[in-house]
Formats: C-alpha cells, sequence, structure tokens
C-alpha cells in the first residue's frame, strides 16, 4: 500500500520542518516530498498538525505488558512485551534478560531468534544482562546467578545467528581478549554492573567495548584520585552511554554534567522497564522477590532498585523538562543515537528514503497517537 502522511512537523536530520509529504510504500519511506507533489497513487493520511518522528529505539526492555522476559523467555512473551511498548512510541528493542542460568539464557537466545523469523515486530536481537557482573556492583541481580565468562557461556553469548546481540558484563570480571573476542564475533559489548577502575575501562574500550550500560548506576564512580568506569565513560568520545531519564535512577544535575562532557549524539535514552509499563498492576516477582513501584521507580522491599516503570515517550519528555534539552536532541537519542548504536542506522532511526517507515506519531504535550512499523500503523 502507498500512503503519503502530510500535515505534519517532521523531524528531519536536526530540524523540525513543516509543508512536506512523507512517502510510504512497502514498508518504506519511499521519499519525502513538498506537501503539493504528492503522486498520483498514494493514499493521503492527515496528521492535523501532530509531530511525526522516527520510531523509539530502546535496547534495555525488561518488560512491559505484565510481562517479564526473565520469567517467560518465549516468543509470545517477547510479542507482548513489544506491543506494550509499541504504545509509547517504541518501534524497535531488544528483549532484556537480566542474570540467569545458563539454560535460561539459551532459551532466551532460542526466543528471540525464532521471533525474529516469525517477524514479530519491533524485535531487533536480544540483551543479555549478567551474569557476567560484579558481585560488588550486581544491584537487583540474584547473587546465585553471578559467574565468571567461561567457554559455555561465551557459546550462549555468540549463539543468536539474526539480529543484535549486546551483553553488558563487567570488564573487570573478564581474562584480557574476551571483550575482543566477543567483539570479533559480533556482539556489542556494554560495560555495567561493574566494579572496575579506570584502566579496566580504558582496556575494554581498547578491546572494541562500545557502551555503557545506564551510565552511573551500578558502576564505579568518579572520584578524586580514581576516574572509575564513570570517569573511563565521560572522557570517552566514541562509546554510546545508555541514561534513565526518570529522576530516581540519576539525580537530572548529575546527568546534565555528564552531557556537557562528551557529544550528545553519544548518549540514548533507555528505559529498563519492567513489567509494569502498559500495565495498572504496578507490582510483579523477580526471581521470587517481591517488587512494587514506589514513586514511579521499581524497588524490592529493601529500597534496591529494580528497573523503572518508564516509557520512551515519557523518557523524551523528561529529557527536555529535567535535563533542558531540546525536541529534536530528546528525539535522537531516543532514535537516531541507539539506532547507530547497533549498527542499524542505515534503516531505522531516522526519517530518509530508503528506512524503514517505522514512526512515531505524537501530539503538542508529546503524547503518543499512533506508533508505525514497517508501515503498518496502530491506534495508541
Amino acid at each position: 500500500m502507498r500512503q503519503a502522511l502530510t500535515n505534519a512537523r517532521m523531524l528531519i536530520g536536526d530540524a523540525l520542518v513543516e509543508g512536506r509529504a512523507l512517502l510510504v510504500e512497502d514498508g518504506l519511506i519511499a521519499d519525502i516530498v513538498s506537501a503539493g507533489d504528492i503522486p498520483p497513487g498514494y493514499s493521503v493520511r492527515d496528521l492535523e498538525g501532530d509531530l511525526l518522528a522516527p520510531g523509539f529505539v530502546d535496547t534495555q526492555v525488561n518488560g512491559g505488558g505484565g510481562v517479564l522476559f526473565n520469567e517467560t523467555p518465549t516468543v509470545e512473551a517477547i510479542a507482548a512485551i513489544g506491543a506494550a511498548h509499541r504504545r509509547f512510541g517504541t518501534t524497535g528493542f531488544l528483549p532484556t534478560l537480566i542474570s540467569d542460568d545458563l539454560d535460561v539464557m539459551a532459551e532466551a537466545v532460542a526466543a528471540v531468534e525464532q521471533a525474529i523469523a516469525s517477524g514479530v515486530p519491533g524485535v531487533l536481537g536480544i540483551h543479555i544482562e549478567g551474569p557476567f557482573l560484579s558481585p560488588e556492583r550486581r544491584g537487583i541481580h540474584d547473587a546465585d546467578k553471578i559467574r565468571a565468562l567461561d567457554e559455555p557461556g561465551y557459546k550462549v553469548l555468540t549463539g543468536l545467528k539474526s539480529g543484535r546481540t549486546m551483553v553488558t558484563l563487567a570488564p573487570e570480571e573478564t581474562r584480557p581478549g574476551t571483550i575482543r573476542r566477543l567483539v570479533e564475533a559480533g556482539v556489542i559489548v556494554s560495560a555495567g554492573h561493574t566494579n572496575g577502575s579506570y584502566e579496566d575501562g580504558r582496556r575494554a574500550l581498547d578491546e572494541g567495548l562500545s557502551g555503557f550500560t545506564h551510565l552511573f548506576n551500578a558502576m564505579s564512580p568518579l572520584t578524586v584520585r580514581e576516574p572509575g568506569i564513570v570517569g573511563a565513560a565521560l572522557e570517552d568520545i566514541h562509546a554510546w552511554c545508555g541514561i534513565i531519564v526518570d529522576g530516581r535512577h540519576v539525580a537530572p544535575a548529575t546527568l546534565r554534567i555528564a552531557l556537557r562532557c562528551r557529544p550528545l549524539n553519544r548518549f540514548m535514552l533507555v528505559t529498563d522497564a519492567m513489567p509494569t509499563v502498559g500495565q495498572p498492576e504496578k507490582s510483579f516477582t523477580l526471581q521470587g522477590r517481591s517488587i512494587v513501584v514506589r514513586d514511579g521507580v521499581c524497588v524490592d522491599e529493601s529500597g534496591t532498585i529494580a528497573g523503572s516503570d518508564l516509557d520512551m515517550a515519557c523518557a523524551v519528555r523528561n529529557a527536555m523538562s529535567m535535563l533542558g534539552l531540546s525536541l529534536e536532541a530528546a528525539l535522537a537519542m531516543a532514535s537516531r543515537s541507539p539506532a547507530a548504536f547497533l549498527g542499524l542506522d542505515h534503516r531505522l532511526g531516522s526519517l530518509a528514503p530508503g528506512n524503514e517507515a517505522s514512526l512515531v506519531v505524537l501530539d503538542r504535550e508529546l503524547q503518543v497517537v499512533d506508533t508505525l512499523i514497517a508501515g503498518d500503523s496502530i491506534g495508541a
């Protein structure tokens, strides 16, 4: 089907423009033309002055719609999580498995492989967050699941044959050369839940580490004589930093300082979302522990943070209101930056001919009106 989306503010490159029509054909952006130059054969959809932007890409999605990936590592669970987040503008995501046993990890990888093969909307691969982490910085991760990265673990991490595999690990808990070996196998490696030194971070970057998972949270801080992993992240200008902008995971002032330290286009918004997103029930069970949403953040009985109740559209609004970012910059952090981090910016993350027509329509208050994945629209 050919469709022309018109009468909208569109984020094209770094600018919001009007008076254009975006042409969609066979799930792709065929062209962007003047609103008066729509070719014959296109049905016209009037967006009534709303904002048309690239669909959001979320690299850290533990759950949504009442489903937790760890508890149900199945194709059906992936589809349910994707559907929940699609209501909030997410058109691409990595189902995220926190520290678990190798057999559960293998099951999750197989489910993602099948989900991609069967065309589950939005699934781009998998994020395996642990269990190769620092016991001192494990946060909510189960201490009994933390383990060294051995050959069986390596085999699981490199098991996905289609889509992207992102792995969060603690660099200091790996042997020299391990990160390079993973990167050469096509794995995107990110540092997180790490108590490593600045030198550990530098060595990891030199081996091909390309990301830092939820910057500041669960990692060695920047101090006077030991810059820590945070120092290595802030000094580097090439790796991507995921940030959770809910006002609770990290103080907004801390994030504002971080944004001044390195290029904006190397930050990306993530949700670290749990099953409560898109769900009226604001409690769930995580590996036997009771988790509730308190003041907008998921916590266990002791108050330990256990992911977020954040959706991507809210993260965009928060990036503007809490961090002082422009609308254009906030939208890019939710789309173009994560797509580039995943090596998918040739088809996702921007409104450009040849890219997938994976789009979000937002009203003046930046509430989601509609989400399209490969040209297919649903009402939000």
